[in-house]
């Protein structure tokens, strides 16, 4: 296929958004001028709220940019947006499946509405069912379908038609690793057979080490592009592996490193170990002594590396560690203490069993990890820790209180971040605080107090009058997590806190997380980010509703096959972990059927 024009071409693009309660516009895209080749896949990286989405709704046609100009397909959007319409496919983060309707049936209304003839669907369905996998379940509700799948229906429903161009605005948020991986399989399956467009945005950077051409944007400002290898070189000869003490968690070690911005550009849980990037004018005497005696050796960099170094040196200045959080936990009572006792608890959907005889317990001032595939129960676990949903059977101890006999008792003792935004759009930061910490029975002086401390720990000062639902995504995570410490509870429950979010907020947010666990709060969180597993001082991993492993993030490595000394990745554990599981419950089944 011939490409005469570019992807995509942009001229001095500028676009502002007026979010109320806040007056200065937000700059979304500052003077961006950039080329994305045809027939590739390219990827759109940087910090929330960098401008990768509106650039996306650019290029669909969905807005027009304040000033400069942009084609697509030699197209110009702003004159024609509805030829470009007519050649593009765009699948944004929430893509509109119908999930009343069958898998089927969402395939043929978006055939419908693209005006897919029938000869050209039949051939196109096949195609699409073989790719993803969806063959078996066509009749199933796109509701019933687990995450991964449900995105799997999304990029087909998007593909009904052959286009010329894909916009994918960060396809894989919320998609556990075995899904993520087959959803890249699927893109590049695009690009290599059918020499396909794409055009990504991602916060993974693993999935952009893919592409083949990388596009780094910061604040509404494209800060570097190139193959992933130059921008891997920012970070040359600067990487190294330290392997903490023992008895020292990774953990510990990276927020020491962190608070050190003078010395350490980077540092990151990986492995069991801490992998960090050392300033280029380091004091080599001042980095010694941070690690103190730990064993170091230099690694090759990674294109998140180089992502760091860029973040790091186009910050105007550098950000200062994050409040110190006061302990919360009950003085006197240890951090041996179990704080949540689980016990063969079994959840019952009719005659879907979600959970199945799990039991585990956790220890005061631990961070607690629940991982496992979209479908595979955690979440259903985690609902009923939090007092969110009943037991089917099962003992359930949460703060000394059972939670099938008093979850209203007990919830005054939690805090609760949810996977998705669920505070109130339309009121501002102040107000849904206010409102929240009155629920939670703070008033007067002490709620004032409690708003201001919070305020300050997640860097929302200046923020208090805007609308809550306009802001930026790290923006909306910071007020939930203000939000759910407000009344400074003995543990926290984070849902996916992070999805979606930049390495750098991940960062922010884990320093945070590390600061509470230290003060004596107790941690549970479920995560589709592999990384952040390190970050736990024991996981479990869920599937189908039953515990396939459980321990500290070594010990998971060690019966996913890994050596002790090897460097299996928490990413390549869980999917080995996960696969045995699901191809030791196929074999019996085969068995039988032979």
């Amino acid at each position: 296929m011939a490409h005469d024009a570019p992807a995509l071409a942009g001229r001095g693009l500028h676009k502002r958004f007026q979010i109320k309660g806040v007056a200065e516009p937000t700059r979304a895209l500052d003077d961006v001028t950039l080329e994305v080749p045809a027939g590739k896949l390219t990827a759109l990286v940087g910090p929330d709220g960098a401008g990768k989405t509106t650039l996306l709704r650019l290029a669909a046609g969905l807005m027009s940019a304040d000033e400069g100009s942009l084609s697509v397909l030699g197209i110009d959007v702003a004159k024609d947006p509805q030829s470009v319409q007519d050649r593009i496919s765009y699948m944004p983060q929430r893509f509109g499946l119908y999930e009343d309707l069958s898998v089927q049936e969402n395939l043929d209304l978006y055939a419908d509405l693209h005006g897919v003839s029938r000869s050209v669907r039949r051939e196109r369905y096949a195609r699409l069912m073989e790719m993803t996998d969806l063959g078996r379940f066509t009749d199933r509700p796109a509701g019933k379908l687990s995450g991964g799948m449900k995105q799997k229906l999304g990029l087909a429903c998007t593909l009904v038609r052959s286009p010329a161009l894909l916009l994918l605005d960060e396809p894989t948020v919320g998609v556990d690793p075995l899904s993520r991986r087959e959803l890249w399989e699927i893109v590049q399956q695009l690009v290599d057979d059918e020499q396909l467009s794409v055009i990504v945005s991602t916060a993974y950077l693993d999935e952009a080490e893919r592409c083949a051409q990388v596009f780094v944007l910061q604040g509404g400002k494209l800060i570097a592009q190139g193959a992933p290898g130059e921008i891997r070189d920012k970070a040359k000869d600067l990487c190294f592996i330290a392997t903490p003490p023992k008895g020292t968690a990774p953990r510990t070690l990276q927020a020491k490193l962190l608070d050190a911005p003078a010395s350490i550009i980077d540092a990151v849980p990986q492995g069991g170990e801490v992998r960090f990037i050392r300033k280029p004018d380091a004091n080599a005497a001042s980095v010694d002594a941070l690690l103190e005696g730990a064993p170091v050796e230099s690694v090759p960099a990674r294109l998140e590396d180089g992502f760091m170094v860029l973040l790091r040196t186009q910050q105007a200045k550098a950000k200062a560690a994050p409040t110190e959080l006061a302990a919360t936990a009950p003085r006197g009572e240890s951090k041996d203490d179990v704080v949540i006792e689980v016990k063969d608890l079994v959840r019952k959907f009719g005659d879907f069993t979600a959970v199945a005889s799990t039991s585990f317990d956790v220890r005061r001032g631990e961070i607690f990890g629940l991982l496992g595939p979209n479908g595979a129960g955690k979440t259903t676990t985690f609902r009923m820790l939090c007092g969110l949903l009943p037991a089917s059977s099962g003992f359930l101890q949460v703060a000394g209180v059972n939670l099938r006999t008093a979850r209203a008792h007990a919830r005054s003792k939690i805090g609760y971040v949810s996977q998705k935004f669920a505070l109130y759009g339309n009121l501002t930061v102040a107000e849904n605080l206010h409102f929240f910490g009155g629920a939670y029975g703070l008033r007067g002086n002490r709620l004032h107090d409690r708003m201001q401390t919070v305020l300050q720990q997640f860097d929302l000062v200046g923020q208090e009058q805007a609308t809550s639902g306009q802001l930026p995504g790290g923006f909306k995570q910071r007020l939930a997590m203000a939000t759910g410490l407000l009344h400074e509870p003995e543990i926290l429950f984070l849902d996916e806190p992070t999805s979606g979010t930049d390495p750098l907020a991940r960062r922010e947010f884990w320093r945070r997380i590390t600061a509470l666990a230290e003060a004596g709060v107790t941690i549970i969180i479920t995560t589709h980010f592999m990384e952040e597993a390190e970050y736990c001082d024991r996981i479990v991993i869920q599937d189908a509703g039953k515990l396939l492993a459980i321990g500290t993030p070594q010990q998971v490595r060690v019966q996913a096959g890994s050596a002790a000394d090897s460097r299996l990745s928490m990413e390549e554990a869980f999917i080995d972990i996960v696969t045995q599981a699901r191809e030791a419950k196929r074999a019996p089944a085969q068995g039988a059927h032979a």
